[in-house]
């Protein structure tokens, strides 16, 4: 097992977020890994009533590895290195729960998303099943610290990689990775697919890019469904703007398909699944230039 297998436990972040560029672009997508993060700063666990493998519920827990190959076919990826439960980028910078935080909210902050309601906003109060985070409220000026270090950073760097990708190519595809537990209990629903993708209700994206992928991951054998449970984020809603050349496609994985759920270890299947994304990944990129009308020359 390798240290990049494990959760970390630090003081500080030697770096929020890490791009992983290709030697050149020549793919006009954009993959992001939001929630893969994994390193636990000390005094947030010391705030938590949880204990670590609590708060990992939240994670996204080796999305990065699975699509760290797609670097050597010519597109970036981007990851999270802060935990999806210190910090959610997947939401508006200012989602902001009453709940949490001891002092009066500024006027600008969303506090009734439904997202801030059922404690998920931007920092969130609970992790799987409803548990609370927090011993005590959190004081409003730390959060604004969490979002102005960390948000606005993150952010910055990945409307930078999508407007390079733009330019070069004249559309930037965003591919927002992401995992989804097998079978949640607050899920009544039956069994979930191996694959959700979200475009927001085809708001998103180019439908048929997002049949197309879904085709591909069925003639695989996986089981794909389209927007249910998951539509897609904040990211994929503010990324996504076909009519100005930007689009968004979120991409759920079954984490029992590639991992230990319980005990946060990669399974057997590991690399198959990573394999599999590989493949899939090349089609995508295969794809994109027709779909989208991309100049040869700007792959090239």
């Amino acid at each position: 097992m390798s240290k990049n297998d494990t959760a970390a436990i630090v003081d500080a972040f030697q770096k929020p977020f890490e791009i992983l560029a290709p030697a050149k672009h020549t793919a006009p997508l954009v993959f992001n890994s939001p929630h893969s993060g994994r390193v636990y700063l000390k005094d947030f666990l010391a705030a938590s009533r949880l204990d670590l493998p609590s708060l990992r519920r939240s994670e996204d827990t080796f999305v990065e590895q699975l699509f760290t190959p797609v670097v050597k076919l010519g597109a970036p990826l981007m990851h999270a290195h802060f935990p999806r439960a210190f910090l959610d980028v997947n939401r508006e910078p200012y989602e902001l729960d009453p709940a949490l935080i001891s002092e009066t909210l500024p006027r600008y902050a969303n506090t009734q998303s439904v997202r801030v309601v059922g404690g998920l906003g931007t920092i969130a109060r609970v992790v799987a099943e409803s548990e609370e985070i927090y011993h005590t409220p959190l004081r409003l000026g730390d959060v604004l610290e969490r979002i102005n270090q960390h948000y606005m950073p993150y952010h910055a760097a990945l409307d930078e990689l999508m407007e390079a990708c733009s330019k070069k190519f004249g559309i930037a595809v965003l591919v927002d990775c992401h995992s989804m537990p097998s079978n949640p209990l607050l899920d009544t629903t039956s069994a979930r697919p191996d694959f959700v993708l979200g475009d927001r209700f085809s708001t998103s994206c180019n439908p048929e890019f997002t049949r197309l992928t879904a085709e591909y991951l069925k003639n695989m054998g996986y089981v794909v469904a389209f927007n249910k449970p998951y539509a897609g984020g904040f990211i994929t809603e503010h990324y996504g703007r076909p009519a100005r050349g930007r689009h968004a496609l979120q991409i759920e994985v079954n984490r029992s398909l590639y991992m230990d759920e319980a005990n946060y270890q990669r399974s057997a299947d590991f690399n198959t699944v990573r394999r599999d994304l590989t493949r899939l990944a090349e089609a995508m990129i295969e794809m994109a230039p027709a779909l989208f009308d991309v100049p040869r020359a700007a792959a090239e």
